[in-house]
């Protein structure tokens, strides 16, 4: 009887653990539903954070490239991992860009947000980083600094490309970035484009916003939009 109990508990420990695990490397596949609340989410971070001036619309309109990861959290059984699933566009001349599904996680965000979540935007103001920021990993910290570009506690290096935007429970958040990862989200981007591609070929303009996407580059659209009206009637 004992062993038979010692035997049940250690299964559902260790169901737990490969759960929590998958969660935070991103094993589970992406599904069409889920994509679709996942952009809502993303609109609804990204129009409040503008709309509560955390960020200005004119570092959106003047940034190449705009991440946005709604939710991201801890895994539940894994110390110190944190992960979240998002969206990315990029600049193409006066338009932003079909969108490419990212992962971003580490092992610091996990052990400083605890169990809440967060909902962050990230500008990548230097075309320069484009490149590295599509690629199939990119670490802030060694491959470009960054740091938070709201709230007093704002720190890092004032000089950053980067700028990370964040929020929890309403509250400004920061915290250490270095380490932190972004990557491609691969089944999120199959799901998405119906076929497996790039992030770099999606906002090269190499395929057309789908559907379910074209609420959230409108958005950011309409950002770009409002800024140019407050620029004209401040006579700038």
């Amino acid at each position: 009887m004992q062993t038979t109990r010692f035997r049940a508990q250690k299964g559902i420990r260790t169901a737990y653990v490969v759960v929590a695990l998958a969660m935070a490397v991103g094993g589970w596949p992406a599904r069409a539903d889920d994509l679709s609340a996942r952009f809502k989410n993303a609109i609804g971070v990204l129009n409040e954070l503008t709309s509560s001036h955390d960020i200005q619309t004119e570092e959106i309109a003047s940034a190449d490239c705009v991440a946005i990861i709604p939710g991201l959290k801890k895994g539940a059984a894994v110390v110190g991992i944190s992960y979240g699933k998002g969206f990315i566009s990029c600049r193409n001349g006066d338009h932003w860009s079909a969108p490419g599904a990212i992962t971003l996680g580490g092992s610091s965000l996990g052990a400083q947000i605890g169990g809440e979540k967060i909902d962050i935007v990230i500008l990548s103001l230097d075309k320069q980083y484009r490149a590295k920021l599509l690629s199939d990993r990119f670490t802030f910290g060694s491959d470009a600094s960054a740091a938070w570009g709201n709230g007093k506690t704002a720190h890092g290096d004032p000089n950053a490309k980067v700028l990370f935007f964040g929020k929890m429970k309403g509250v400004f958040a920061g915290f250490d970035l270095d380490g932190t990862t972004l990557e491609p989200d691969h089944s999120g981007i199959k799901v998405l484009y119906g076929k497996n591609t790039t992030n770099a070929e999606i906002v090269a303009g190499g395929v057309e916003t789908p559907t379910a996407a074209q609420n959230f580059v409108s958005t950011l659209t309409s950002i770009g939009h409002r800024e140019a009206a407050n620029a004209s009637a401040s006579g700038k």
